[in-house]
């Protein structure tokens, strides 16, 4: 760890007790990673040995995704905020240490307009009110705002929309989604494109990603780089190989090592997420990449039962980690090398120990922080079968 990131300083944020987001805040920044280390090293330390933890330069306003959510504040005045960890108590939050200052700038300029045309929040127990969320997707030079309301209609919409461009003529594109339902989710699955093109493209390990309101793109670009150059290495492509990118999302690992394999397929539930991969594709000119849209665990057991082998699989799973039946099919297709990206060091010991007796040895781990200021960690682990 380089002495430039473990001496830098903390932040202090004024709603971190409030707001329950940023619990580390108050730690210098070495301190907060040597936290992290001691919880990866401890969890997977049965495993092998667990590599020095990959910190950021600037562990500030990292985060390229940003969601407020409205409500009524003690006067009834419509007020954004975000929901306290673990309840749907909206915290009044003006300005985030770890968000986007773009992001930022635009939601408050939202709660300004939105006072000012006399839009309602939403209010979960009335099931009454116009405005529940806005979120933003900050790409290096485009920006998407989606509004999301519990009505079709949008009064004063365009002069709404003038004025939000006015006062912000970088953002590239406003969609509205319609979440009419009862539901703590916070999009709902129609959208409406109110100015722009629908979605933003960024750049990210030399190829250009197309993202929708609904696709899943990592939070930190930067540390997302770092991350998934060590993914890369860990794969050791020759350009031979058949590869699996699971649980792909829009395509982003994947595509990226796309150029050093014979035959890249990429698995996804959300079919705007695949249909934003094969668009990545097309747009990064890529030849040799097949997707399909199917829960990962099923596709692999039909990708084993019709005789198929794998070389290399990439998977980076949810929060809970895998399932048995998409690690069963991975010990019987016994592919060389693993590459698991996980967001949580318990749920990935817990699939190592199953990957294990199935044969499987750690053979590297290397913790990522890719989220400063909490107490979460991502790990890259390279899994492969005894030589």
């Amino acid at each position: 760890m380089q002495d430039g990131i473990r001496n830098q300083a903390c932040f202090h944020c004024r709603y971190a007790n409030d707001c329950g987001g940023c619990t580390l805040s108050e730690l210098p920044y070495g301190d907060q990673l040597a936290v992290k280390q001691a919880r990866v090293t401890k969890l997977l330390k049965p495993f092998g040995y667990v590599e020095p933890i990959r910190g950021m330069e600037n562990p500030t306003h990292y985060r390229n995704k940003v969601h407020a959510v409205f409500a009524a504040d003690r006067r009834g005045r419509l007020m954004r905020g975000v929901y306290r960890e673990g309840t749907h108590r909206v915290v009044p939050v003006e300005h985030c240490m770890l968000e986007d200052e773009r992001a930022d700038a635009i939601l408050t300029t939202v709660e300004e307009l939105a006072r000012e045309f006399h839009y309602q929040p939403y209010d979960e127990d009335r099931r009454t009110g116009f405005l529940r969320h806005a979120l933003v997707r900050a790409g290096k030079r485009e920006l998407m705002l989606v509004l999301v309301t519990a009505t079709q209609e949008f009064p004063a919409k365009n002069a709404f929309i003038r004025a939000l461009l006015a006062a912000h003529p970088e953002l590239t594109t406003v969609v509205q989604n319609l979440n009419a339902r009862q539901t703590s989710m916070v999009l709902g699955k129609q959208d409406r494109v109110l100015y722009g093109k629908g979605f933003i493209e960024d750049t990210l390990c030399g190829r250009i990603f197309r993202i929708s309101p609904q696709s899943f793109y990592q939070v930190n670009s930067a540390q997302t780089e770092v991350l998934y150059r060590l993914a890369a290495d860990m794969a050791g492509l020759r350009g031979t190989e058949t590869v699996l990118d699971a649980y792909c999302g829009v395509g982003t690992i994947g595509l990226s090592v796309a150029e050093r394999c014979r035959q890249l397929i990429g698995v996804e539930l959300n079919p705007q997420a695949l249909r934003d991969a094969q668009g990545n594709a097309r747009r990064n000119i890529i030849t040799n990449a097949r997707f399909f849209c199917e829960d990962a665990g099923r596709w692999m057991q039909q990708w084993a039962a019709g005789g198929q082998t794998l070389d290399v699989v990439f998977m980076d799973p949810p929060r809970s980690g895998s399932d048995e039946a998409f690690l069963n099919a991975l010990i019987r297709l016994r592919p060389r090398r693993v590459v698991y990206i996980s967001c949580d060091p318990a749920t990935l010991a817990r699939d190592i120990a199953y990957l294990q007796k199935g044969g499987y040895v750690m053979r590297r781990a290397v913790p990522v922080d890719m989220f400063p200021a909490t107490e979460h960690v991502e790990c890259v682990v390279r899994l492969s079968l005894p030589e």
